[in-house]
């Protein structure tokens, strides 16, 4: 039975991308016409919502590390300066200074379970960073799918003026030569201004789809980019994956799958931490002391180094209910994270079986519209000759052109409804990359 094979677009996750250095600092777009990777490259760089997913990466990294200050000992210092006044009269200045220090010996895992929960948090974080860029690439990619849309529209509306426009002129050709009535004529000029009126609704489209980009991208949305269009056998049948496949690549690499995952273990250390507070502590501690007190100071005479070194045990007998409360409540944030995480596979299979319900479909339907279209085109072309030898009326060939103008829209519609659909499937999967890899058909 043959299995399909699906190679995904993505785009790398753990880095903020970039085309240059200073794609921050740009206030235009880029001369020249631009491949979707660039474009992407370029939004990553100047996105603000991913360089704030990213800043949190970082944050819950910063607070990953300063927990296995734990596992070091604690140092402190002091100094003192002090002018005594007894009976109205001051007394001499008297000096002292200190250190000390403390290491945590034994604490039932404790501290072990600290670090890991900042551990579990701080990949829960990168998942999230990971699933904010993977939504913003896929906007970018249907806002630029929109746009290659909208061009063709435009190229598409022009072509059915230009052939609205010749059926204009062989109706007032024949027209003067008596072979036609008027009528003809004037269906031609309706014919003709609607295409017109087609053309600037679709230019007025494309210029919306272009600012929406362009916002995307953080430039404003008055200025002009040119993209590059897709290979036409982008999206074949033949990069397609099995549903089982697709689901088991989505249990492997969809970031809220892995960042529900990882909150749970966050949780489990949580709960574990919150019980393991209420066991005892050991502690090694030690100090060392100098002062210098003059002798008609209370106090004088006492050694000027002195020092000490220890050992300390504690442990929490009441504190008003509260060590068992903390216990309870970490445990249901602990069950409702499991629940969470069998929440969030519900829903992720739900979301990868529909995007690919979805995207067989999108392939069905452009390989419908290009029969569609194929035809239209051969019937406007016949109607045209038919009516130039008058076997066809002016009504016939309007016929003609108003489905040839809406196959083009259908096709170009379904061609990159199809990409979009894909790049749906890719992130719900949680896999767009870089660039396309060839595919092979297994048997």
């Amino acid at each position: 039975m043959k299995k399909f094979l699906f190679v995904l677009c993505l785009l790398p996750t753990s880095v903020l991308a970039a085309t240059d250095n200073n794609c921050l600092t740009m206030e235009t777009v880029p001369e020249g016409e631009l491949t979707l990777q660039q474009i992407i490259e370029l939004g990553l760089c100047r996105n603000p919502e991913t360089a704030s997913a990213y800043l949190s990466l970082e944050s819950a990294r910063f607070n990953k590390n300063a927990g296995y200050a734990q596992y070091l000992p604690s140092v402190s210092a002091s100094g003192s300066a002090s002018l005594p006044y007894r009976n109205q009269e001051w007394s001499d200045w008297s000096y002292g200074a200190s250190i000390s220090a403390s290491y945590l010996i034994f604490d039932f895992g404790k501290r072990l379970s600290d670090v890991n929960q900042l551990i579990d948090t701080w990949r829960a974080t990168g998942f999230d960073y990971s699933e904010s860029v993977q939504n913003y690439v896929y906007g970018i990619i249907g806002a630029y799918y929109a746009l290659l849309n909208a061009d063709a529209d435009v190229i598409t509306a022009q072509a059915v003026k230009d052939v609205s426009q010749t059926a204009k002129n062989t109706a007032d050709t024949k027209f003067k030569a008596g072979a036609v009535a008027k009528a003809d004529v004037l269906k031609a000029d309706v014919t003709l201004s609607s295409s017109i009126l087609d053309l600037e609704r679709a230019k007025n489209n494309r210029e919306i789809a272009k600012g929406n980009l362009l916002a995307k991208l953080s430039f404003p949305a008055d200025q002009d980019i040119k993209i590059a269009d897709m290979p036409s056998d982008f999206g074949s049948e033949s990069e397609n994956k099995s549903i089982d496949d697709l689901i088991a690549t989505a249990r492997e690499k969809r970031p809220d799958l892995l960042r529900a995952s990882a909150n749970k273990d966050a949780a489990w250390h949580r709960r574990n931490s919150a019980f393991l507070s209420n066991l005892p502590s050991i502690s090694a501690s030690g100090s060392l002391s100098w002062n210098n007190i003059p002798s008609d100071v209370f106090n004088a005479g006492q050694d000027e180094w002195s020092g000490s070194i220890g050992i300390r045990a504690s442990m929490p007998i009441f504190a008003g209910f509260s060590n068992m409360y903390n216990v309870r409540s970490a445990q249901a944030n602990y069950e409702k994270a499991k629940e969470q995480e069998r929440l969030t596979t519900d829903n992720a299979m739900l979301d990868v079986f529909t995007a690919y319900q979805n995207y067989k479909t999108a392939q069905m339907v452009l390989t419908q519209t290009d029969t569609l279209l194929a035809s239209a085109k051969e019937s406007e072309k016949v109607t045209a000759g038919m009516y130039k030898v008058g076997k066809a009326t002016m009504l016939d060939w309007q016929t003609a052109l108003a489905d040839l103008a809406d196959a083009h829209k259908q096709n170009n519609a379904a061609k990159y409804d199809l990409f979009t659909k894909r790049a749906a499937l890719a992130l719900a999967i949680g896999d767009i990359k870089e660039g396309l890899m060839e595919g092979e058909v297994d048997e």
